[in-house]
């Protein structure tokens, strides 16, 4: 693996940022396009930074001029037209295409557990995941029928001490440090698999230049499985305060808030556990380690370190008011 060039188109983002820390680690030479505009997570000083507008095909060229890769990983490739893209720019020019697509591609709602990479992919409710099935479809063709080498890989929810896992974010935290309620789909026992971005790394490096990959797909996710009335008594805790919670049917929330109803009926209101054997089958020491008993302490301590962190979001607020107020526990 070592001297493998690998581009990252993106790079700097909440799992493609701890896989360029590992693969630095891990011997190699890494390159990340972007714009340059992001400070949160900061990449290693070993990898060479080329800066340009993924959208705009004459900014990749000049970025991309005279620089020739074994790997290319797509970390932002989100409809069909971006994927298209890449497999006109890069052509006959290099080993492995990673297109990083979604464990929300898989059928939803899963007819059975654990999900396997056979799982069919459909997704009624979320534009989102149609779009990247639509993606996978397209460069499954360029497989079949020229060997465009691609791997698509589908992380699930991953997270990392900027991010708190829950759809509400920093919004839930502040309600919770105020003794308000905060709402929870359905009744907050569906399960629920959580990824730590530096374990996602652990599984993603070595797929890189791995030949065995081609033309195949692999989800990486934890084994830790929770309800998501742990995962919100787990945050309160590393907060210092109480889970007041509140259960507020999904498709009430769908209705009254169509972005955050497309991502519950269209993922986390469903029960998702994963089989990993195909994963391990060819990194087969891959094992996830960081738990979010573990991670939330510093989840917390990082959004405390600066108040600008701590984002709270109006409207969402607002909303959790008035379906708390509906819904209110006992009533």
């Amino acid at each position: 693996m070592n001297g493998l060039r690998v581009l990252f188109i993106g790079g700097s983002g909440l799992i493609s940022s701890a896989c360029s820390w590992l693969a630095v680690e891990r011997g190699l030479d890494v390159y990340a396009l972007n714009r340059g505009t992001t400070r949160v997570r900061p990449l290693p000083s070993e990898v060479t930074v080329l800066h340009g507008d993924v959208r705009d095909p004459t900014s990749v060229a000049e970025a991309l001029d005279g620089h020739e890769f074994d790997v290319v990983v797509n970390w932002v490739a989100f409809t069909p037209d971006h994927v298209e893209a890449d497999i006109d720019r890069f052509r006959g020019r290099i080993g492995q295409y990673v297109f990083i697509s979604s464990a929300s591609a898989y059928q939803t709602p899963p007819s059975r557990v654990p999900i396997t990479e056979s799982t069919p992919l459909s997704n009624p409710y979320w534009q989102y995941s149609r779009n990247k099935i639509a993606c996978e479809d397209r460069l499954v063709r360029a497989y079949r029928e020229e060997g465009f080498p691609v791997t698509i890989i589908r992380p699930s929810h991953t997270y990392d001490r900027t991010s708190v896992p829950a759809y509400a974010g920093w919004t839930l935290i502040e309600r919770m440090r105020l003794e308000r309620e905060v709402v929870v789909h359905g009744d907050g026992t569906s399960l629920w698999t959580l990824t730590h971005s530096d374990d996602f790394a652990k599984g993603f490096v070595p797929l890189l230049g791995n030949t065995r990959t081609i033309g195949e797909a692999f989800h990486i996710t934890s084994d830790d499985v929770l309800t998501w009335n742990q995962i919100i008594m787990i945050l309160a805790k590393a907060a210092g305060a109480e889970a007041k919670i509140v259960h507020v049917p999904s498709e009430t929330i769908a209705a009254t808030d169509p972005d955050w109803g497309a991502q519950l009926l269209g993922d986390s209101a469903h029960s998702l556990i994963f089989d990993n054997s195909k994963l391990r089958s060819v990194v087969p020491d891959y094992v996830a380690t960081i738990t979010l008993e573990q991670a939330a302490p510093e989840i917390i301590a990082w959004h405390d370190q600066d108040p600008s962190r701590q984002r709270v979001d109006v409207d969402l607020d607002s909303l959790m008011n008035k379906l708390s107020a509906e819904f209110r526990r006992g009533s």
